[in-house]
């Protein structure tokens, strides 16, 4: 079976791009696919371009999982999801996200965790749309929300579940900047080329000086948040609720 994400590299430049064939659900399988991508670039000491196939960059975590899947199975997605976005705030290497398309929460996040954020136009949204589907947002992803988004964008994105343009979504700081969509690649490339040149020790070690405090907020949130016992017990209300 083909893997939900492909990696490929040319010289420094490594291109992990989100394909399920479909809409780029982040299920454990695709997030097991994302974090193996993520290895071999580690290794390869490559600069990422990370997109998503067609008219979508992802539709978020599975939901089908959130509301029928087993404790084991709410966990490992959660944890997966979590993981990479902490992993990518932390990369040793820039992580660039060329957005084609529609990018919900889970997407959402992996835009707010890459260091340059260019987007697609189009007729499409970008945000967190948790409380507009009956979902809390995790706190994990408020804290990575927190560090990029404005403040005024901050509050209105987590607590109304709006959607944005990509012109909106820059200005609320999903994104950095917005090209038409032909020139999307053309530009992603040419962005990974020129950090290239940097020195990546110093990228490196500055990213980790500027993101302390929100990997540090991250890290606890994950590791007091994502539990399999604290799934269990979200399981067991869920299914008292559907008595």
């Amino acid at each position: 079976m083909t893997k939900p994400a492909t990696y490929t590299r040319n010289g420094p430049i490594a291109r992990i791009v989100l394909d399920d064939g479909k809409v780029n659900v982040m299920s454990s399988a695709m997030l097991s696919a994302l974090h193996d991508a993520f290895d071999q670039a580690e290794k390869d000491g490559a600069v990422v371009i990370l997109s998503g196939r067609g008219k979508t960059f992802s539709a978020g975590f599975d939901l089908k999982v959130f509301s029928d899947g087993t404790a084991n199975e709410n966990y490992t997605m959660l944890k997966l999801g979590a993981e990479l976005a902490y992993r990518l705030l932390s990369f040793p290497t820039p992580v660039i996200a060329a957005c084609n398309g529609h990018a919900l929460p889970m997407g959402a996040f992996l835009l707010l965790s890459s260091d340059v954020r260019i987007a697609a136009e189009g007729n499409y949204g970008i945000g967190m749309n948790e409380v507009a589907i009956k979902l809390t947002v995790p706190r994990f992803a408020v804290e990575v929300a927190r560090q990029r988004l404005t403040p005024a964008y901050f509050n209105r994105a987590l607590m109304t579940g709006q959607m944005f343009s990509p012109a909106e979504a820059a200005a609320a700081g999903f994104v950095d900047w917005v090209v038409p969509s032909a020139e999307l690649d053309a530009v992603a490339t040419r962005t990974a080329e020129a950090l290239c040149k940097i020195d990546m020790a110093s990228h490196h070690g500055t990213k980790l000086r500027a993101r302390e405090g929100a990997l540090q907020a991250i890290r606890d949130r994950i590791d007091s948040d994502i539990t399999l016992a604290l799934a269990e017990e979200r399981i067991a209300a869920r299914s008292k609720a559907a008595a």
